[in-house]
Order: structure tokens, then sequence, then C-alpha cells
């Protein structure tokens, strides 16, 4: 589909090409007396409109067969699924919010429609290096936003780069009916240009034509609205679905519902209990505020203080919170108890009011709108995939969708395999150490590690030397290897078949730092920085994404998921992705370190 999308654009290459040429040609005639019906190196006029004609018609074709190809996406669903889209935020974050839109749209046998483009923030060389390959946007102005005002006029420029740098669409299509907006307005005869830069879905422009495959010309796609503040309210436990056991047991009433908010339904408020109360008071314990959500560990130490102790096992645990108007929901534990990384490499139970519970299918599952639009913002301060689960397998779903489905470019993976090789090399082949080092914008948010950089790479350094304790004391053979707790994960024991590192080995840092002497001071110390180990002949083959500091931010990723020991940082979604990778790569849990 990829391919299917450039055609048309090298059609009108082509076509440009040839008018130019003709019209070079014609005025050489002309000039110089020759017949005037002549062009195209001497073809004369009557060939010259057949060759016209042929062109227009193979480009009909190809527009032709691209459109059919997304059409058939969306025949195999219930129609469209839209949301506004944060594209201010960087990339990791942005495949965060598709994550939880593929996996929205699939409960409900809907197509997702994600965005054609996004903004990369900054360039590895003077802006004028990089307009040469994408195009540069105030980023203020793009996204109607005073975010950046305040910075020098250079930095408050973003480029506008295909979504393709960054994801691979046709991999994440192979498993799900996704298309891009970009797709949508051309299957319904609009430019992809009116896309809209902030984003955000257009309630009207994208409803004003009909599918160019619809008989009806007045049939324009119909749009129902999920407005922001139904979808999860404080207090409210927003779930994929309700089990049918659940709704019986709490006896579920699909009257209580507010159809003006699209509510199905609601369970009635419960009779409090001695447990139910004491489990209520760890609610806001490495939890969201706006969830009423309790760990597994502290609704366990809520049983014991109400006197319930020997509870037994998880199911019979469960048993007794559900006869006190609690449920037992599916999610991840996020690095610290914070969401910032939002990895699905640790898979948690946790324990919610029953009466809170909203799910997603029973409120949205039986619209018929052509497209289902869910307004504003579902992500900040969310768990992945912007809900919870009622089942692990339900949850693993989502995991084996973000594990092996949702990829960068195999450019990014493949590049990020030399790299890692060479950090190999660098230290005569034995294991190497990966640390990320952000600072930039978190100096400034004082988010920082240590705001001061000397310090903050002490800290790294100390964390270099317990990672090579760690490497030298752990087993790795069959029986001690720990993989993640993820679906499908096979255990990658060879990764682990090598020395363990040296005192005084080299060891990687993926940072933003762009100080040049805070750099020096760096490689001065034994790390080693991207720059050292690309090649030309690497930047060539890459071509010129590498120019974009978010898309060699992404090798940086991948290599430091290729590390055999990882320190990151818990406030950062560079490291999210990594786990992610090193995840569904097979490697040791024991073998990464968050601060």
């Amino acid at each position: 589909m990829l391919l299917l999308r450039s055609l048309p654009r090298r059609g009108a290459i082509i076509l440009v090409f040839f008018a130019f040429t003709c019209g070079i040609l014609t005025g050489y005639v002309l000039t110089h007396g020759g017949a005037t019906e002549t062009c195209f190196f001497g073809l004369r006029a009557s060939a010259s409109s057949r060759f016209w004609s042929s062109l227009a018609k193979e480009k009909a074709r190809e527009e032709l067969l691209y459109l059919e190809t997304v059409s058939d996406i969306v025949s195999r669903t219930r129609g469209y699924y839209a949301r506004d889209f944060s594209l201010e935020l960087g990339w990791n974050n942005m495949r965060y919010i598709i994550e939880a839109v593929v996996y929205h749209a699939a409960l409900l046998n809907r197509t997702a429609i994600i965005p054609s483009f996004v903004y990369a923030r900054s360039c590895e060389f003077t802006n004028s290096v990089c307009v040469a390959y994408a195009p540069m946007v105030n980023r203020g102005d793009a996204l109607r936003t005073d975010q950046w005002r305040d910075l020098p006029e250079d930095e408050q420029m973003g480029w506008k780069i295909p979504i393709d740098t960054v994801l691979n669409v046709t991999r994440l299509q192979e498993h799900y009916s996704v298309i891009l907006v970009s797709d949508y307005l051309r299957l319904h005869s609009l430019s992809p240009d009116l896309e809209n830069s902030t984003g955000q879905w257009d309630t009207t422009l994208y409803h004003q034509n009909p599918s160019v495959f619809e008989a009806n010309l007045t049939k324009v796609p119909s749009m129902h609205t999920i407005k922001n503040d139904w979808f999860d309210p404080e207090g409210t436990t927003r779930v994929d679905v309700i089990p049918e056991e659940m709704k019986q047991r709490g006896q579920w009433d699909v009257l209580a519902g507010d159809p003006n908010k699209d509510e199905s339904g609601r369970f009635p408020n419960v009779t409090r209990t001695e447990i139910y109360d004491e489990v209520l008071t760890y609610r806001y314990i490495k939890a969201e505020d706006r969830v009423p959500a309790v760990t597994w560990e502290h609704a366990l130490l809520a049983l014991s203080t109400a006197g319930v102790l020997g509870a037994g096992n998880p199911d019979e645990i469960a048993e007794v919170l559900q006869g006190n108007g609690m449920e037992v929901v599916y999610t991840y534990k996020g690095a610290h108890g914070m969401d910032f990384v939002k990895n699905v490499a640790s898979a948690i139970q946790q324990v919610v009011p029953r009466e809170s519970i909203r799910g997603f299918v029973d409120d949205f599952g039986d619209i018929e709108a052509d497209v289902l639009y869910l307004e504003g913002e579902v992500h900040d301060g969310r768990k992945p995939g912007s809900l919870r689960f009622t089942t692990p397998e339900r949850r693993d779903t989502f995991s084996e969708m973000v594990l092996y489905d949702t990829h960068a470019p195999q450019a990014v993976y493949d590049l990020a395999a030399k790299l890692a090789n060479r950090m190999v090399e660098m230290n005569e082949g034995r294991m190497w150490i990966a640390a990320h080092m952000r600072r930039g914008d978190f100096v400034s948010l004082g988010w920082a590690i240590q705001d001061d950089f000397v310090s903050h790479f002490n800290r790294i350094a100390q964390q270099v030397i317990n990672g090579r304790l760690m490497l030298e004391r752990t087993s790795f053979d069959a029986e001690s290897i720990t993989p993640y707790n993820v679906p499908n994960v096979i255990p990658n024991i060879a990764f682990y078949q090598r020395e363990p590192p040296k005192e005084g080995d080299k060891f990687y840092i993926a940072t933003d730092e762009r100080d040049p002497a805070n750099l020096a001071y760096l490689r001065e110390h034994g790390a080693v920085l991207i720059a050292d180990l690309l090649t030309d002949e690497d930047r060539r083959a890459f071509g010129w994404g590498l120019m974009l500091t978010d898309v060699l931010g992404l090798v940086e990723q991948a290599l430091l998921a290729r590390s055999h020991f990882m320190y990151g940082h818990s406030l950062s979604s560079v490291a999210g992705g990594a786990i992610n990778l090193r995840a569904a790569d097979g490697l040791d849990s024991r073998t990464v370190r968050f601060e």
C-alpha cells in the first residue's frame, strides 16, 4: 500500500519531465522551420496525443487500484475509528497513542485512522540542511500553540515527515485494519493536503464528500462523537469489555446508564463493607488519581488488616473481593509506579470498585455511524491502551500488538544491529552496557536525574559499575534466565553467551545533549556516542532520516535495546520503547535499572 501511495507522485514527476522536454523540442522545431506537429523526440502530434492519453489512463488505473486497496481494508470492518492526535508530542508518545487507537478500533471491529505525518522536533545539522529533505514548519503555527514562542526562532521549527519514516505501517496493516488520514481523504475525493496540521479530526471538512465508490452522491460519511469527558471521567475505570459473569454478579442495570453519554448501563452502588472500605484506603498509592485502582499487593494487605488471613490462591482472593463489591482488572506496572514509559513488559493486576467500571465495547460497540470519533486527549496519565482489561488474555492480545506488530521501519533495526556489533568489537567480544542520558527540555522542566551535567554523568557511571558487577555475578543459563512476563516470549540465552564487561570497557550513552564540551567530557570518561559508531556508509544506506534527531533517536532506542545491561530514566518514553524491544527479544528482565 505504501508503494501504491507513492505512484501518483511518480506519475506527476514523469508528466512534468515530458512536458518540459516537449516544450524545449517544440520551440527548437518552430525556430528552425520544422513541422509544427513534431514533438517528443520526433513523434508526431497524433503520437504525442496517444502518449499523453496512455499515461493519463495508467495514472488513473494506479489511483483506482490504490483506492480499491483502501476500500477493501475498510470493507472488512463496521466503519472508521477516528480521534484527535497530539502531534505536539514526541514520537514515542505518539506511538503509545497509535497503539491505543489500533486496539480500540479492533475491539469495535472498525478501521483505525492514524496520522499521515508527524513532526520531527530537531535537526542534527543546521535547519537549512534538513529543510532540503523535509518541509520545515513553525511548530507553534502548525499546532496552533504558544508552547515554543519564547524559544529562539530556529528552535521553534519542526519538520513534517511521513509517518512511515518512523512506523512500519505495512507490518501493522498485516494484522489490523489501519489506514492513514490521507487514505481516508483520497477515498472521499479530498486532497491529502487538507489533513489538519494539528492532528485533530476535522468534523466538517472530512465529512463533505461521499466515498468514491458510493453510488448515492448525497451520502456523506455519518459521524458519532464520543465526548472527551464521557471516556473516563474521574472515578471511572474504563475497561475493554465487561464479561457477562461480571454483569450477573454485579446486577448490571441496562436502564441506569445515561444514553445521552453513550452509557449502556451501570452497576448499582454496593453496600459498603469493612473490606471494601479497607481496600479503598490504598486507592491513591501508585495509581492515577482519576482511577480508583488499588494494587494487588495493597489489596492483600487490606484483606489482612480486615481479618481475612490466609485467603488462599488468587482465585479465592478474587472471590472474596467480588463478594465485597470489588473486581480484579489487568494492566501494566509503570516504572517507579508512574506511567510515563508505558511499556507492556510488566503485567500486573489491580482491584477496583465494581461500580466504577465502564466497558468500551459495551458503551460504543453498537453505534452505527460510519465514523466513530473520540474527541480530545485520553493519553496523559493513562495506562497503556488508555484502558484496563477484564481478562489477562485480552491484555496479552494488546501486548502482542505492541511487541510484535507496532515497529519502526526495518532499516532502524538493521542499523542498530550493526552498531551493536561495533560495541562488541570495541570491547573485544565482551558484553557491553548502555545508558540513556536525557537532557534538553528535561533540564528546564526539572525532570532530569540531575540538573548539573557532571553530577548526572556520575550517577550514570555508578550504574555502569553496578551493571558490570551484575553481569559478572549473574547466570543466564536455561534454568536461570528471567525473561519478561510477555506472551510468546522465547528466552534469548544465546545473547548472554559472552564474557562480562571488564573494568574500563567502553559503554554507550544515548543522549540529546548537544553541548560540544559536555560531549567531549563523556568521551573522555569512557562513553561512546552515536556519532562515534555511525559511518558515512551507514548514513548513505539509511538515507536522509538520520539528519533528524527524532529518527536518529529511534536508532539509539533500538541500540539501547541490544545492550546487555541498560540504565534508563523512569520519566522518559524512550526507555519504555527500549524495554518493549528487549521484552520481545527475550532478554533478561534483571538486566535493566530505572531511576
